[in-house]
């Protein structure tokens, strides 16, 4: 069974663990099964590639890997720090979420 999870693509997070902590970026991709997100610009590792049609060089380049969810965090849209995430209900009676340090709604 897959978990809601409290991030979503295209949310500001920041890392709180592990070798890029304190890097913060924006969701690319989230993969619910594996519990992993990929984040712009954090947790580069270095790819070896032939040369092909795609990049006639090849080489070394850098590409960004998934990151535990458990090691991130939403970034507050009111101060800018990292907030942990709850759900409520909305006026309109609809499921939103919010930031626990602020209550303001996250978009």
């Amino acid at each position: 069974m897959q978990t809601k999870l409290k991030i979503k693509k295209g949310d500001q997070v920041m890392v709180i663990t592990g070798e890029s902590k304190g890097q913060k970026g924006r969701v690319l991709e989230v993969n619910r099964e594996k519990e992993r997100i990929l984040v712009e610009g954090v947790n580069l590792v270095s790819k070896h590639t032939k040369p092909n049609a795609k990049s006639p060089q090849g080489g070394i380049l850098k590409k960004e890997a998934p990151v535990h969810i458990s090691n991130l965090m939403v970034i507050d849209p009111a101060s800018g720090n990292p907030s942990r995430v709850g759900r409520k209900l909305s006026e309109k009676n609809k499921l939103v979420r919010y930031s626990k340090k602020s209550g303001e709604e996250i978009k």
